[in-house]
């Protein structure tokens, strides 16, 4: 059964047939538990990761051991793009937060389509423009915002239309998970999400979250 079958994510439909032939023939999918690492820092480009499903995160950590998660990526949302192009080794580490599967499309495979499809050309230049925007977002919402406000913009990135589409505002994520992601006290997590929850923004379900009002959401913090 290909990997396409029922994860059909839009930079695929739109491609060719005989680009999505190639694709789905050599693009691979693995299996991840919950903590696994997988792709290493100052690795080589060799793939571009979409997560079919599961949670991943993207971290940074220095000599010290001190460790730094930069975003999550949920269901549906692709990375590592920007290693591949520039063509220079991960700056980055990437862990499974929780059990997931991983499509891996190899270099010369993403190198082909760049150099042969106009409509994935077109997805990347709007994949990188958000994923810049988000960086800097985040920097300037980690020296603005206080935990509340962490936590909200937090799970606003983790339903960017364009960098994770999906038509479900329901998101499997735990507390803990949250809180890493948002570099928040896991006690102050909750506390946030409470309060939003009482603003009628979003509902709490046992290890899961569903975004009733994205714009709210948004608002909130930028307000701030």
């Amino acid at each position: 059964m290909s990997v396409f079958t029922n994860f059909k994510p839009k930079w695929f439909r739109d491609l060719t047939p005989e680009h999505q032939e190639r694709v789905e023939n050599e693009i691979k999918v693995i299996n991840y538990k919950a903590g696994a690492m997988i792709e290493q820092k100052g690795n080589g480009p060799l793939s571009w990761i979409g997560v079919i499903n599961g949670l991943i995160k993207v971290s940074v950590g220095n000599a010290d051991g001190r460790i730094t998660s930069l975003i999550g990526i949920p269901a549906g949302g692709w990375i590592g793009e920007g290693s591949l192009l520039k063509n220079e080794k991960r700056r980055y580490d990437v862990f499974a937060l929780r059990d997931s599967v991983i499509a891996k499309m190899p270099q010369s495979t993403f190198e082909w389509l760049l150099d042969n499809s106009i409509v994935f050309n077109r997805f990347l230049l709007v994949q990188l423009n958000e994923r810049l925007g988000q960086f800097v977002g985040r920097t300037e919402n980690d020296r603005l915002l206080d935990a509340d406000g962490r936590v909200a913009s937090c799970l606003s990135e983790l339903f960017n239309p364009h960098l994770y589409p999906n038509d479900d505002y329901r998101l499997n994520i735990t507390q803990e998970e949250i809180g890493y992601l948002a570099r928040v006290s896991r006690q102050r997590t909750n506390q946030a999400l409470k309060r939003l929850a009482e603003l009628k923004i979003i509902e709490l379900e046992y290890g899961a979250v569903c975004i009733l009002d994205l714009e709210a959401l948004q608002q909130f913090y930028q307000n701030q």
